[in-house]
């Protein structure tokens, strides 16, 4: 949970609800967290990023699951073993290593981004913070739940002005249900190669279903938030020009629909792109790893092409669909992966 803690800001919401929860079997849950501390699941709608951390500690200290505090640095391959070397130069020899690297390593940036200076710009997944915006003027590139969500965060934290700048239409702003993707979820534990035998056809209209609700559709409790003049939106806009001006550090923004903006920094709400060869750890095995368009070639267990090696989360959803980018595919990955791990004894 180092990513959620690190590099979420403090404010931020969840949109999943409480049935979604880290424990394979079902017994950990996040409804069970709340009722030993006596919250009604209704009572947290939504849910704080800060509750549902607590729920991962609880979770870690039921399972007895220790965690190391150093990470790995290094990744090795050695007389048919892995070796990781920690950042404390420790080594960990393993016959099997899950690597969940998240989303930590593939944030995307428009090619005009090196246009801005590195001190007045930031992706969302590196601000955490909004103290330093106060009575600034601040651009957001993007449009979906990360862009509006840090434009109520920067007003809430007193910046000046907030201009959102995205390439498609207006996001509907509504309570949604994400419970058809509980079907496909289950399916992946029960059909072995479930979402890869789908025909396309049937993948594009479920991943299309997905990208209504998670995508096209914003939470609900976003409207009252982004209800002020301080905050201007530019849909079926982009950047065509960035200027800095001397002396004052000013960044002139020219976009594509002839608006002018004077802004003070620049945030980039622009998402992610897997790419495996960006995980450092990863570098020293990365050649025989077998790669598509950055996505790992996954087997139906999460196995790569290098033996005993797994990979899971957002670089598992080109082979598993993209609900394993989210903390609901955490338990069916953890199934089948130690399903194989325990048929290879």
């Amino acid at each position: 949970m180092a990513f959620w803690r690190e590099n979420m800001p403090e404010g931020m919401f969840l949109r999943s609800g409480p049935d979604w929860h880290l424990d394979a079997a079902g017994i950990h849950t996040f409804e069970a967290f709340l009722e030993e501390r006596s919250i009604a699941p209704g009572d947290v709608d939504p849910i704080p990023i800060a509750l549902f951390l607590e729920y991962a500690e609880w979770f870690q200290r039921a399972k007895r699951i220790e965690v190391q505090e150093q990470r790995v640095a290094e990744l090795a391959r050695s007389d048919g073993r892995f070796v990781a070397t920690m950042t404390g130069r420790e080594r960990i020899v393993a016959d099997a290593i899950v690597c969940a690297p998240g989303i930590r390593h593939f944030a995307h940036l428009p090619d005009w981004e090196k246009s801005v200076p590195p001190a007045q710009s930031a992706h969302t997944c590196d601000l955490v913070r909004f103290e330093q915006f106060a009575g600034k003027r601040v651009l957001i590139v993007g449009g979906r739940q990360s862009a509006y969500e840090w434009a109520a965060l920067l007003h809430e934290y007193g910046a000046d002005r907030i201009d959102i700048v995205h390439r498609h239409d207006l996001p509907r702003f509504e309570r949604v249900s994400w419970t058809f993707v509980d079907e496909h979820v289950q399916r992946t534990i029960d059909v072995r190669g479930y979402w890869r035998n789908l025909s396309e056809a049937r993948q594009h209209e479920i991943a299309q279903r997905f990208w209504e609700v998670g995508r096209l559709t914003l939470e609900y409790w976003l409207t009252p938030r982004l209800d002020s003049a301080a905050i201007h939106r530019w849909p079926r806009s982009e950047v065509t020009q960035v200027r800095v001006r001397g002396g004052t550090g000013e960044l002139q923004i020219v976009l594509s629909n002839a608006e002018r903006l004077s802004v003070d920094h620049v945030i980039f709400a622009s998402g992610y792109r897997a790419d495996l060869a960006r995980v450092p750890y990863l570098a020293g095995v990365l050649s025989a790893i077998e790669l598509t368009n950055g996505f790992p070639a996954l087997d139906e267990s999460f196995g790569t092409s290098l033996s005993g090696l797994y990979v899971t989360g957002f670089a598992a959803t080109n082979d598993f669909g993209p609900f394993f980018g989210f903390v609901k595919g955490a338990p069916a990955a953890a199934t089948l992966i130690v399903r194989d791990l325990l048929s290879r004894r």
